[in-house]
C-alpha cells in the first residue's frame, strides 16, 4: 500500500501540470470597478420593550467607476430581516438597505449583524444593529429629557 501512494505523489524536481485557465482565476481582475461605502456601519437603538420591532435605513453609495450590484444580503437570525433593491446602482448613486429587528422572544443587551455581498471592490461589507431589551412589563423607559438640578 505505501508503495502505491508513493507512485501518486510528485517527483521531486518534476513540474506537475496546471489546468488551463487556473492563471486566470487567480489573476485579479481589470477593468473599472463598483465600490460599497456604507454612511453608517452600526446603529445603536438604544433601550425597548421585548416583543417591539424596529426599523433602520442604512445609506450606501457606490463610490467606484462601474454600476454595483447588490447579490445577496444575510442577516445573523430570523428576528432579523432586510429589504434591499435588486437593481444595478450607477457610480456616484445612493441606494439603501432597509433593516426591521424583531425583539420578540429576546433579552439583554443584541448585536445583530447583517453581511452585504456584491461585485464591488471590497464584496463583502457588514452593518450592524444594536439594541438593548428590557422586560415587555418593565416599568416605563426614561425618556431622553435630562432633568438639571436646580440651585
Amino acid at each position: 500500500m505505501a508503495l502505491i501512494l508513493l507512485a501518486l505523489l510528485p517527483l521531486k524536481g518534476h513540474a506537475q501540470a496546471t489546468p488551463a485557465g487556473a492563471e486566470a482565476a487567480v489573476a485579479a481582475p481589470v477593468g473599472p470597478k463598483a465600490q460599497i461605502v456604507f454612511k453608517e456601519s452600526r446603529h445603536d437603538f438604544g433601550t425597548i420593550k421585548q416583543g417591539e420591532k424596529v426599523e433602520y435605513v442604512f445609506e450606501y453609495t457606490n463610490t467606484g467607476q462601474a454600476p454595483l450590484i447588490l447579490s445577496n444580503v444575510q442577516t445573523t437570525c430570523g428576528c432579523t430581516a432586510s429589504e434591499w433593491s435588486r437593481a444595478p446602482l450607477p457610480p456616484g448613486q445612493t441606494g439603501k438597505l432597509k433593516a426591521t429587528f424583531n425583539s420578540a422572544g429576546k433579552m439583554g443587551r443584541q448585536n445583530k449583524v447583517i453581511s452585504i455581498f456584491s461585485n464591488a471592490v471590497n464584496p463583502e461589507e457588514r452593518v450592524s444593529l444594536v439594541v438593548s431589551i428590557v422586560p415587555a412589563d418593565a416599568a416605563p423607559l426614561p425618556d431622553q429629557k435630562v432633568d438639571l438640578p436646580k440651585n
